[in-house]
């Protein structure tokens, strides 16, 4: 499907250096990558392998030390802060491991904080009904489980439209019950809303939910591969 379709991200032989003190960290090393339309990406990797701050970078929350990454026509390694704050309101929706979520107010009310800043947004009910959350609109986050906290973060996240959705171990603080509910959220945002997604983890086992695979060790990519046929997340083995 990538190769068919136009290409979200273009990222370039990007690095990232981080310094502490007279220590010089290489968190990435040399990095290709490219992420089309409609696209669901797993990037598998171990801890300290350089997944997180390749996300971080897509999702213009952090700069390459060097090498060139662009979001359609849009130079993110060039681009000034108003222009990545641009960037970020309008076109990238974040899902992190952590949800959150402001506990004084309702699922319905976390969601149309996102609503009131964005050009074209769903309705808040619209986007919690696309995460099987529908009849929990009023509920506040400590009446929630955690995969339901967590799906209310991805409806916060879709809820401005975004063309790409960064989900950095989505299901990294839940069992695994839980943590196919929230994969069947936002495998549903991507085929139902065309959403590119990216979505970070450690686990094996969840990459057959992807159309693609790319593999990272050591800040490098170490392999990349295409699935023939995606699993939908109730048909995984963790």
């Amino acid at each position: 499907m990538g190769s068919e379709r136009a290409a979200v991200f273009s990222a370039e032989q990007i690095t990232r250096v981080y310094r502490m003190g007279d220590v010089e960290v290489h968190a990435l090393r040399g990095v290709d990558f490219t992420l089309s339309e409609g696209e669901l990406v797993v990037l598998l990797g171990p801890s300290g392998s350089g997944k997180s701050t390749l996300l971080n970078i897509l999702g213009g929350l952090d700069q390459p030390s060097s090498g060139r990454v662009r979001y359609r026509e849009l130079d993110l390694t060039t681009a000034d802060e108003d222009a990545l704050t641009e960037y970020r309101r309008h076109h990238v929706g974040f899902v992190f491991q952590f949800y959150n979520l402001i506990p004084s107010l309702t699922a319905r009310e976390n969601v149309a904080l996102v609503t009131e800043i964005a050009t074209r947004p769903m309705r808040p009910e619209e986007a919690l009904e696309l995460v099987g959350l529908g009849s929990r609109l009023d509920h506040f986050p400590a009446q929630l489980s955690g995969g339901e906290q967590q799906r209310v973060a991805i409806a916060r996240a879709i809820a401005k439209r975004p063309e790409v959705l960064l989900c950095d171990e989505p299901t990294g603080a839940l069992d695994f019950a839980t943590g196919v509910v929230v994969l069947e959220a936002i495998a549903r945002v991507n085929q139902e809303l065309g959403t590119a997604t990216a979505l970070i983890t450690h686990n094996a086992g969840i990459a057959r939910m992807a159309d693609r695979v790319v593999r990272l060790a050591d800040g490098r990519v170490a392999a990349e591969e295409r699935n023939a046929h995606r699993l939908a997340p109730r048909e995984l083995a963790w």
